[in-house]
């Protein structure tokens, strides 16, 4: 048999370098799968080292833990991708060994997490088809009356075994934010000259700049990051909308740069890799340029929509170096929508009416962005939406009455209890009141 051996060796020792003599337990299995590729996750009871490699005929990764041993079955967790079997054994020395059977040939890339709030240690082993099938971007159909679709990039945070933040009922950011970019696709999709691209669309992890590649890759017009936010005083509450800091773009410009003789297409079609620095640097300053006065108008759209139906914590667009907002060439933003770490706004998120709620009101606030400054040739520009008016949405927090909320939106006690067909001035904490415009 032979052997293709490709060795990508990790010591990852910590403590100063000393080892413990213990032995390491592997603690449980996980994998999650995406449509491009696959993560395994072994859960650890303490720090050690490993190696990795490939075997061929058949495919599979091998990797060896040193002084580790593993009570796991011999099977494959539910999604498995492009794992057929993992099996384990225990080798001459005390060594644990892993093998990944495996579907196709891979690329592997290991590393070893620190414990978190949620997991201990963890190995985690991301694997990469060698050959992926090239995306073929046709040009969209053009409508009867002429005029492209807006490609609008609905990315929803964390995935897989990245749960993000967590409510203190164990609700996890990542359910709940892709809850929210399902919805918002729905109504995307129903949007005459708009066609949604939804980067996550399962339990699955996807690294931030493959998020960005993905909205690049389908030219998307704007990529909108869904999250939840959480802080360690459970009284934060309201939604804040991101953009790109200066930082953060001069940091990615610069690396942008560096890289672009091994690039193509960076800018819209525009390729960087054939300009001297001087001309480079000037076509990346005013593509980036563009996309964060176009990124922060877009803000100040959605925000309006979002206060509708949820408290705002800042009224103005903030700027972060968060990396899935530096695209040089797509306006991009970021909404955390709600403090997960409340209880009242985790019950809010977890809330279908809520979600659905947030979610229309992300797509007008899209909406009337577009309709104000369309791209030339798309169809929204010789066709612009009617503004869609819809009702103030109000989650009812702790401690909150009815006559304060009605003096808020200032509208009748009597007109709001009406409204909602409340007969009593009895409310509960997490229940969502229409306000009439």
């Amino acid at each position: 048999m032979r052997l293709n051996v490709r060795f990508v060796c990790l010591l990852l020792m910590i403590f100063g370098g000393v080892a413990d003599v213990s032995s390491t337990e592997v603690e449980g299995l996980r994998v999650w799968s995406g449509p491009e590729s696959t993560r395994v996750v072994l859960d650890l009871s303490a720090t050690t080292t490993h190696k990795v490699f490939s075997l061929e005929k058949p495919n599979r990764i091998v990797i060896d833990l040193a002084n580790a041993e593993t009570v796991l079955t011999n099977t494959v967790p539910e999604s498995g991708g492009l794992i057929t079997g993992i099996r384990t054994g225990t080798r001459s020395g005390g060594d644990l060994r892993v093998v990944i059977d495996l579907a196709r040939e891979v690329k592997a890339n290991t590393f070893l997490l620190e414990p978190n709030d949620i997991y201990g240690y963890r190995l985690v082993v991301d694997l990469m088809p060698l050959t992926t099938v090239s995306i073929v971007h046709r040009a969209p159909e053009a409508r009867v009356n002429g005029g492209r679709d807006l490609i609008i990039a609905i990315d929803a945070g964390h995935g897989g075994d990245d749960p993000g933040a967590s409510g203190p009922r164990g609700v996890h950011e990542k359910n709940v934010v892709l809850a929210v970019a399902r919805r918002l696709a729905t109504e995307v999709a129903k949007q005459p000259g708009m066609r949604p691209l939804l980067i996550r669309d399962g339990d699955y992890f996807i690294s931030l700049r493959d998020r960005m590649r993905k909205a690049h890759s389908a030219k998307a017009d704007l990529f909108v990051s869904i999250h939840a936010d959480a802080f360690r005083d459970s009284r934060a509450s309201g939604a804040t909308v991101y953009m790109l800091s200066q930082k953060g773009a001069t940091d990615e410009a610069a690396r942008t740069l560096a890289e672009r003789e091994n690039a193509s297409d960076l800018l819209g079609g525009v390729s960087l890799s054939d300009k001297d620095d001087v001309l480079a640097g000037v076509l990346l300053d005013l593509s980036q340029s563009a996309a964060i006065s176009s990124s922060s108008v877009a803000a100040g759209y959605l925000i309006d929509r979002i206060r509708r139906v949820t408290h705002i914590r800042r009224d103005s667009v903030q700027r972060a170096p968060f990396l899935v907002l530096k695209s040089p060439d797509i306006p991009s933003l970021l909404i955390e929508t709600a403090y997960i770490s409340n209880p009242d706004q985790e019950r809010a998120l977890n809330d279908e009416k809520f979600q659905e709620d947030l979610a229309r009101a992300i797509q007008d606030g899209i909406v009337d962005y577009f309709r104000d400054y369309p791209p030339p040739d798309s169809y929204i520009a010789s066709h612009p939406p009617p503004r869609r008016e819809s009702p103030i949405r109000h989650v009812i927090s702790s401690g909150e009455t009815l006559s304060e909320i009605a003096e808020r939106y200032r509208v009748r006690l009597a007109t709001l209890k009406s409204y909602n067909r409340i007969t009593s001035d009895v409310i509960q904490v997490g229940q969502i009141l229409a306000i009439p415009i």
